[in-house]
């Protein structure tokens, strides 16, 4: 049960504010997950919309990377609600069930290699807080320097979504599938 009562209609929040609400429900259809919980704080809400509408669907960056990426972050950082809307996108993009396992159990066994970077990439940021220049040089051959600082804002953008889902302990969606935090290999 999530810690703080999820604002899922914009009568929740102070009249000032329920533009925030609506800008947020015209970009993603509806109030759900962590905005539920980021909009007791409008205005950070309103900013992280913006951000998200821009990591999410307007960046130039593959949907696919984009969603390995968040998965993984999800997994690192045991994050329910995120692993779980993050596998269902996986899915109906065709994210192979063995990848989607090798992210589930911390191992990179029998992912394909483009996969594998994108997987790699991402742990390293989120345990070593660095990464090594062979893995920078790569990724930018691969993506540019504009895919590059997309990929990683993607990570941080995020490992902020994770964060607040697990201080709010924001529990899977319905459906969704569900992640048993700790784990791996």
């Amino acid at each position: 049960m999530a810690r703080l009562t999820p604002i899922t209609s914009k009568h929740q929040v102070a009249p000032k504010n329920q533009a925030i609400v609506d800008g947020i429900v015209a970009s993603r259809g509806a109030l759900q997950g962590p905005f539920t919980m980021f909009l007791h704080c409008p205005e950070l809400a309103g900013r992280l919309a913006h951000l998200g509408a821009f990591v999410r669907f307007e960046g130039s960056l593959d949907m696919r990377v984009r969603v390995l990426a968040a998965m993984t972050v999800a997994r690192e950082l045991d994050a329910i609600y995120v692993w779980g809307a993050q596998t269902g996108q996986a899915r109906k993009l065709g994210v192979p069930a063995t990848t989607i396992a090798a992210v589930r159990e911390k191992h990179a066994r029998g992912l394909p290699p483009e996969d594998a970077q994108i997987v790699e990439f991402t742990r390293a940021l989120l345990r070593q807080h660095r990464v090594d220049d062979a893995t920078v040089k790569a990724l930018r051959a691969r993506f540019g320097d504009d895919g590059f600082i997309q990929l990683t804002g993607a990570i941080g953008y995020y490992s902020m979504l994770a964060m607040t889902v697990n201080a709010c302990e924001l529990e899977a969606a319905p459906g969704a599938e569900v992640l048993q935090p700790g784990g791996g290999s």
